[in-house]
């Protein structure tokens, strides 16, 4: 009797650690190139550099451009997911901060905004990655304008997601209606939590405990 209770202490043991998520945490930056919004690429820097500081060994971290179509491959800046060996991780660090820096240097202007394609590009990557915790980062002022032809409505599946945006600056419309401000994100807001993610805004980009992520 005393042996059958072992077993069966032994089996929720296993049932239990079984049911326990993926420690691992994944992060997907989708970073604004159209008009104007360029010059807040040097801000996105902080943000990056925050990440690359917090995020360790099976962590996964993806920045990409937001352009005319983001629901692209050929959109993501740079990726990884982090090695167990600290020599290793430090190098993989490295070449992620020169990969942004080069591009922060050297980007030009987008004609479009696909914020759309982009968020369900995050999406894709981070499900691949099999994180258990999922964070999407949209620095933009989340005005989307598409080329002609493009299409999407669609809804987003979200579960487990949350999905941050930063720095939604205000555009000079705005200051004649703040409507249209507040109408963007709500929207977006709309879009995300219907898809059952979590909606964050966090324009003081000083404040990385907003930004931080639980272990």
């Amino acid at each position: 009797m005393k042996r059958l209770g072992c077993i069966a202490l032994l089996s929720l043991t296993l049932m239990s650690c079984g049911e326990q998520p993926d420690p691992y945490r994944g992060v997907y930056l989708l970073l604004d190139t159209s008009g104007t919004y360029t010059e807040e690429l040097k801000k996105a820097q902080q943000i990056i550099n925050y990440y690359l500081g917090t995020l360790t060994a099976g962590d996964s971290f993806a920045v990409a451009r937001i352009d005319s179509g983001s629901f692209s491959e050929k959109d993501i800046i740079a990726k990884v997911t982090f090695d167990g060996r600290p020599s290793q991780m430090n190098a993989q660090k490295r070449e992620f901060a020169l990969a942004i820096n080069e591009f922060v240097e050297s980007v030009e202007s987008a004609q479009y905004t696909d914020i759309s394609g982009g968020l369900l590009q995050a999406v894709e990557f981070l499900n691949e990655t099999g994180a258990g915790q999922k964070v999407v980062l949209i620095y933009s002022d989340l005005r989307e304008e598409l080329p002609e032809g493009y299409q999407r409505d669609f809804d987003y599946e979200l579960d487990g997601f949350q999905v941050y945006a930063l720095n939604v600056t205000k555009l000079r419309e705005d200051n004649v209606d703040p409507n249209l401000y507040m109408n963007r994100l709500t929207n977006w807001q709309q879009k995300v939590e219907s898809g059952g993610g979590e909606w964050i805004v966090v324009n003081d980009l000083d404040r990385t405990d907003a930004l931080a992520l639980e272990p």
